[in-house]
């Protein structure tokens, strides 16, 4: 029996060595739908190394790295001193949300319109990065539902983490974080424990580091491991061995 499998790259623009690490993956690789970071400097950079591809792409939406689209004196709930979006620590350790629903959804707006410019079509599918805000969920679906795009939807079944899209449930297997990641047995897990109703979906962050990288973001090491994963000649004969099917979003 065929298993559908969806896997992942996100931050597209984060730095230079992001962006090597996700064109390789999808060029030598096995991503196939990247999530793209529209307020970054090297976000034009990344888009044009994957222009020529089948890719899937998503809005990545950003309220905790770089800088925001709009002036910082619109939206001072998610902007430090300095006019730079507060950090992911800054919403981990906050013992509420701070984000006010009214300007994180200009924001995200902003973040929208500039996709559409830089790509030329809407979004294939639609989400959030690195930030659990009730507001920031409220403001993801208020522009999704506006424009009408196909927003991966957080939901908390049980305990286990899944996002709902186009009606369907997707299984998320995201573990980079854990203390001795291993992408490998991650992807296996993933396959493995599918089921019918459910989409199995595995979120990477395949990079290289480079000083942005080391400076601006706690995950590091880990995305190398990725890349070395999802270019691996012998990952790719594993899931044919296994019938599986790597899908889009814009699959389902």
């Amino acid at each position: 029996v065929e298993t559908k499998l969806i896997i992942r790259a996100d931050d597209l623009g984060y730095s230079d060595a992001v962006n090597i690490g996700i064109e390789r993956s999808v060029h030598k690789g096995i991503i196939n739908n990247v999530g793209v970071m529209v307020n970054m400097p090297t976000t034009l950079d990344g888009l044009s190394m994957i222009r020529d591809t089948k890719v899937c792409l998503g809005l990545h939406v950003v309220i905790s790295s770089g800088r925001p689209l709009l002036n910082p004196k619109f939206i001072p709930s998610i902007v430090d001193d300095n006019g730079a979006f507060l950090s992911s620590a800054d919403y981990r350790k906050a013992p509420n949300d701070f984000v006010n629903l009214d300007e994180v959804i200009l924001e995200i707006e902003a973040q929208y319109q500039k996709f559409i410019e830089l790509v030329g079509r809407k979004p294939d599918y639609f989400e959030g990065h690195a930030v659990v805000s009730d507001n920031f969920f409220k403001g993801l679906l208020v522009v999704a539902k506006c424009h009408q795009l196909n927003l991966l939807q957080v939901t908390l079944n049980s305990g286990r983490p899944s996002l709902l899209f186009k009606g369907h449930s997707l299984h998320v297997f995201m573990e980079s974080m854990n203390k001795d990641y291993n992408p490998y047995q991650t992807l296996k897990r993933a396959v493995l424990s599918s089921c019918d109703e459910e989409y199995p979906m595995m979120i990477c962050h395949p990079g290289y580091l480079d000083d942005y990288l080391l400076k601006h973001s706690s995950l590091t090491t880990p995305r190398t491991k990725e890349v070395e994963m999802l270019t691996d000649p012998q990952v790719r004969a594993w899931l044919y061995q296994h019938q599986v099917r790597l899908i889009k979003y814009n699959e389902i």
